[in-house]
């Protein structure tokens, strides 16, 4: 018996969706209640499931359509599956997290974003479950987009189209910036071991690199570290991209006869502390006599 396929039932105010990821193949067996495929709104991921026992006939929208709720987006063929079926070659269905460590959909788009192998996802969820805790706990340590960003060279760029709802919270957030007021939180930390090596060293190091030794060189040197954590903060948007950077280009506050400004230190993550220093102190006087050019304050990442 033949079966359509459909969209579910779209949430209210939510007018069409996209195709996420298909779980199976063509003539692939499949089990009642398995995930066929993942449907993407601007609010929540939907998971459509297998009526009953036998394979999928075929698939009507391929990944990254946009369809409208109860479309018919695949054929699903009811009953038992002939071995010539089963055994028929077909492509190699995409990797999902083992049945002893299952993920919800956001999870495992998550897992597909960073290309993360999911034998290297330890589960800590009821039984046995990959949180999303967890894969930003495998991810952490050494990213996939800074790896391949690394290998790409210093100034290189990763453009990864957004899914739905990531653009769609980034279209909240610019709307609640321009409609609501904004909070600001403050996090304090114990500066004491800083202002004490600053202290002990900033003689020796003005006179070796003719420079002085300030508080900005660590904190810029603090953002590269956790940027290299966390390359999704030091990324931008483009229309409907994300653009990974694989550069630090951070932008730096200096006071000038007409107010603050923000020249931008380039290449941040590859400069020394005295580079650091030599370059804001530059941008410092710059600012002071007002030669500071717009190349000198546009393009920063953080």
């Amino acid at each position: 018996m033949m079966i359509d396929i459909k969209v579910p039932v779209l949430p209210e105010s939510v007018s069409d969706a996209t195709i996420a990821t298909w779980h199976k193949k063509p003539g692939e067996a499949i089990k009642r209640d398995e995930n066929l495929v993942d449907i993407e709104t601007d609010k929540v991921v939907l998971e459509v499931v297998a009526p009953a026992d036998g394979m999928l006939e075929k698939i009507l929208n391929v990944t990254g359509d946009t369809v409208q709720g109860q479309q018919v987006i695949g054929i699903f063929k009811a009953g038992a599956v002939s071995p010539a079926v089963v055994s028929a070659p077909a492509p190699a269905p995409a990797p999902e997290p083992a049945a002893a460590a299952p993920a919800g959909p956001a999870v495992r788009r998550l897992i597909g974003e960073h290309e993360v192998p999911v034998e290297n996802i330890t589960g800590t969820g009821k039984s046995g479950r990959i949180t999303k805790a967890d894969v930003i706990k495998a991810i952490t340590p050494a990213t996939a987009v800074s790896t391949e960003m690394a290998a790409m060279g210093s100034r290189s760029e990763k453009r990864v189209p957004m899914t739905r709802l990531r653009a769609r919270i980034a279209e909240r957030l610019i709307q609640s910036q321009q409609t609501a007021a904004i909070l600001t939180t403050f996090n304090e930390i114990n500066m004491k071991p800083v202002m004490d090596l600053r202290t002990k060293y900033k003689d020796a190091f003005e006179k070796r690199h003719g420079v002085k030794l300030g508080f900005m060189s660590f904190f810029t040197r603090a953002v590269v570290e956790a940027l290299k954590r966390f390359p999704l903060v030091n990324s931008s948007i483009d229309g409907n991209d994300i653009v990974y950077h694989g550069y630090m280009d951070i932008g730096i506050a200096v006071s000038s006869p007409r107010g603050l400004v923000v020249p931008v230190v380039r290449n941040a993550e590859t400069l020394s502390m005295a580079e650091m220093e030599q370059k804001i102190a530059e941008y410092g006087k710059k600012a002071q006599s007002g030669q500071l050019g717009i190349e000198d304050m546009t393009g920063g990442t953080f």
